[in-house]
């Protein structure tokens, strides 16, 4: 038997992306969007509402990247979730993060971070707060590599936003490969 609870957006995993640009002066901002996915192949769709200074800042430029957060930076990943950068102005360095120049777009990419993706704007609607970007390039630290050049998810542990409970979750753990088990349906 099952349970209704109405229309919720209780899908799951949902990523924990932190999403960077620069301010007109060049100053790194951030922000954690746990309401984001894939949209095709090379583009992202995004919940942010139009009053957060990072989405103030993709909108001026035109340009960002997505990080995955990930478990040993939990913390700083919250953080730059619950408060403002409209409110606090250095909440980059707060949460302890570092930029460096992204390769394909005008945005940081955050150094405590190994997962990102380079991304330019398609569209932003501010009344549905849908914010769709192309992918132009990933990148990936090498420190999150497996011997054969592979991302290894156990070396990143990437966040998942759990909204039954809002909790954080760690992924990375592997229970088999998709469609290369031999697994039998009975």
């Amino acid at each position: 038997m099952r349970k209704n609870f109405g229309a919720k957006p209780w899908t799951s995993p949902l990523p924990v992306w932190i999403l960077a640009a620069y301010d007109k002066d060049g100053v790194p901002c951030c922000m954690n969007a746990a309401w984001g996915g894939i949209s095709d192949d090379t583009q992202v769709s995004i919940c942010v509402s139009p009053g957060h200074k990072t989405v103030k800042n993709i909108l001026e430029t035109g340009e960002f990247t997505v990080s995955m957060g990930q478990a040993n930076q939990m913390v700083a990943c919250d953080y730059v979730g619950i408060v403002s950068g409209n409110n606090v102005p250095d909440k980059f360095e707060k949460a302890g993060f570092h930029a460096e120049p992204a390769a394909a777009v005008n945005a940081p990419l955050i150094q405590e971070l190994a997962l990102a993706i380079e991304c330019k704007l398609v569209s932003y609607d501010p009344e549905t707060c849908l914010m769709v970007a192309d992918i132009v390039e990933t990148s990936i630290d090498e420190s999150a590599l497996d011997a054969q050049g592979s991302v290894d998810l156990s070396k990143v542990r990437p966040l998942a936003y759990d909204p039954y409970t809002h909790n954080y979750n760690a992924l990375g753990d592997v229970v088999g490969k998709a469609f290369h088990d031999g697994g039998q349906l009975k």
